[in-house]
């Protein structure tokens, strides 16, 4: 009994991966609105009716394809994080930064997928949040790590951030523990400029305008690196 199951466990995780792994395909046609378990189940060779046992709805596939792409970006992250001397708080920065531009890609239609426009009627599940929190996770734990160091030093260029923002800072301070109101604002600036920068490459905003774009990357990561205030 146990060898059955685990000859139709395996058989069940494969016709799932393969049930993505075309998912996947069809994003970069049709786009997650697009996405049908009926032109899945055809390309299969499935009768429609089948590939319900294995996603009860577009919904339930979309919320696959999303998990296991924040997984796979957050991943990308850690190791970049992790490939870094701990004291390197600027090299860290910049190698996560890295890691998100050259997941997004190699990945465009995954990354459209979680920081494009939303999908029609789509509402993700808590399902997505832990994975979602990976790549800040890193980011904020490189900011406590230099706090903890005495390596960061905000430059006084910007205004105290107004008191009513205090109560999103202690939600975003989860994150990276220590750090002032200022930091955390900082820190928003650097992480929304971060997937900006992206975004403005992925969708084609700097077309016919910027052609040294991983440069022109580098340039700004560095400056937001100065924002946030690593220390050399």
């Amino acid at each position: 009994m146990n060898a059955s199951r685990t000859a139709r466990e395996r058989v069940r995780a494969e016709l799932i991966r393969e049930i993505t792994d075309i998912a996947r395909r069809h994003l970069a046609t049709d786009g997650a609105p697009g996405l049908s378990l009926r032109a899945v189940a055809r390309e299969m060779g499935m009768v429609s009716s089948a590939i319900y046992r294995y996603f009860p709805s577009r919904d339930d596939l979309l919320t696959v394809l999303i998990v296991d792409a924040y997984n796979a970006i957050g991943e990308s992250v850690e190791r970049a994080d992790a490939a870094r001397p701990r004291e390197d708080f600027t090299g860290r920065w910049l190698a996560a930064c890295r890691a998100v531009r050259e997941w997004a890609l190699a990945h465009p239609h995954e990354y459209a997928l979680l920081y494009g426009s939303p999908v029609p009627g789509y509402r993700a599940p808590e399902d997505t949040i832990g994975p979602a929190s990976r790549g800040t996770i890193v980011y904020g734990r490189i900011l406590a790590d230099a706090q903890r160091a005495g390596r960061l030093a905000p430059p006084p260029i910007c205004p105290p951030p107004p008191a009513v923002l205090s109560q999103d800072a202690e939600a975003v301070r989860a994150v990276m523990p220590g750090v002032s109101d200022d930091v955390v604002t900082r820190a928003m600036i650097a992480w929304t400029g971060l997937f900006g920068m992206v975004s403005f490459e992925l969708f084609g905003q700097f077309n016919g305008v910027i052609e040294h774009r991983a440069e022109l990357f580098d340039h700004n990561m560095t400056c937001m690196a100065h924002l946030l205030g690593f220390a050399e």
